[in-house]
């Protein structure tokens, strides 16, 4: 054990040091126009969260094309960036380093996880299409070898432009079942080239993206990774398959690796142990990791061990004790907050100086809302069409949370999981027509 808490900075092999252990995990936004621009929203929101203590916050996903997006409004850096994109993400990047905060961007493709509002054919390694009641996806192609290098370039073009905004860090997301998670999923990834078939094949992109980002961003700019510790679906990317490209990273200069898990088929990355969206193909979460705090903790461990930069543990941490337990036995270097902050953007400075009960705060924040359709719901559970309503409801509530703030008011405890579905779809569609509108008018 150490005597190392929340509260002591870190400095990671870049040589950049955070001020505490606390990071806002990357939560989706959805406040971008119609041209996947950054906002006043953005401005008004990451104010708010850097004023909060937290010592990094991670960007929702700021994509890297915009015909594939995680949802219509999301950020894009694509191509050469107008003088206004440009003035737009300075002040992005200077409301959110504020209070001494690093902000870091997440970089991401949504692969075959674009929605079909967005893109009817969206893309990925082969043409598995992602199955889901309650949402609608299109069945993807497979990229081809040119597009596939092109990806890894648009990934250092983001990160350079982050960098040359303001932004004072980047995390390429190879988690959830986006674009690099796809590629390292055998059941996803039916590829029989150089980026198909053996694990160190189905790594290539990944790693390749981290290297292009790298040489853009040079030695001294903080660049951290998301990875799934499992898909937590048979036959998909394993822990063990996870563990051998951990090892692998330590030679890529990484500097801060976010260990999470799951995809939107088995949406266990939102602590919903008890729904699956496809339950032929799941697997369990192990039971000491459902009944301590953070979901992760347990198959971070066996990453710990052979991952030697930083690593930091998101989901379902409820208490200051269980955040310094898990940092003073060195089973992570930071800690990833993510929904507490769409209830209460104080709650890091809360729990630094103990000023209220954070135990409280944190149950609060993980039942209120969506809690109301659980009790219809399990593995077994005929009612699959009330598990994509809770769901999708409760991405609709934290949805709904950060946009409130984005535009200025304070979050709604009060708001229902029927309410914030409606509210949420209906948004949705109006930013898709939006978004085509402009892209597709």
């Amino acid at each position: 054990m150490s005597n190392v808490n929340i509260e002591k900075s870190l400095t990671l092999p870049c040589g950049a040091e955070i001020k505490n252990r606390i990071c806002k995990a990357a939560m989706t936004e959805g406040l971008a126009d119609e041209q996947n621009r950054a906002t006043e929203k953005h401005v008004t929101l990451y104010s708010r969260w850097a004023e909060g203590g937290a010592g990094i916050l991670l960007t929702g996903n700021v994509q890297i094309d915009h015909r594939y997006l995680e949802r219509p409004a999301n950020v894009v850096i694509e191509g050469e960036q107008s003088n206004e994109q440009i003035s737009r993400l300075q002040a992005f990047a200077e409301a959110g380093t504020k209070n001494n905060t690093h902000l870091w961007m997440q970089i991401s493709h949504a692969g075959r996880q674009t929605p079909a509002a967005v893109a009817s054919t969206p893309v990925g390694p082969s043409d598995v299409q992602l199955k889901m009641p309650g949402a609608a996806f299109g069945k993807p192609r497979a990229l081809e070898h040119d597009e596939i290098l092109d990806i890894i370039q648009r990934f250092a073009h983001a990160a350079k432009v982050a960098q040359d905004t303001g932004f004072t860090g980047v995390q390429l997301h190879g988690a959830h079942g986006y674009l690099l998670s796809e590629f390292l999923s055998p059941d996803i990834n039916m590829r029989d080239d150089e980026w198909g078939g053996s694990l160190e094949n189905r790594a290539k992109l990944l790693l390749e993206s981290i290297r292009a980002v790298r040489k853009a961003v040079g030695d001294k700019f903080p660049v951290a990774l998301k990875l799934n510790s499992a898909d937590f679906q048979k036959g998909g990317f394993s822990h063990e398959d996870s563990v051998q490209v951990a090892t692998w990273l330590n030679d890529e200069g990484l500097d801060l690796l976010e260990v999470s898990g799951g995809t939107y088929e088995q949406p266990k990355l939102v602590g919903l142990d008890n729904l699956t969206l496809n339950p032929d193909r799941a697997e369990s979460l192990r039971e000491s990791t459902v009944a301590r705090e953070a979901y992760f903790l347990d198959y971070a461990k066996d990453i710990r061990a052979v991952f030697k930069n930083p690593m930091m543990v998101t989901g379902g941490f409820r208490s200051r004790a269980g955040m310094d337990a898990a940092l003073a036995a060195d089973a992570c270097d930071m800690i990833g907050l993510g929904r507490p902050l769409c209830v209460d953007t104080e709650i890091v400075n809360k729990l630094i100086d103990g000023s209220e009960d954070t135990t409280t705060i944190f149950e609060k924040s993980l039942e209120i809302g969506p809690k109301f359709l659980r009790p219809l719901l399990g593995l077994n559970s005929p009612f699959r069409t009330f598990a994509a309503l809770n769901g999708w409801g409760q991405q609709g509530w934290w949805c709904t949370q950060i946009i409130n703030m984005g535009e200025g008011r304070e979050p709604d405890l009060d708001l229902g999981v029927f309410k914030a579905f409606t509210g949420y779809q209906s948004s949705e569609k109006k930013a898709a027509a939006a978004y085509n509108a402009h892209w597709n008018g």
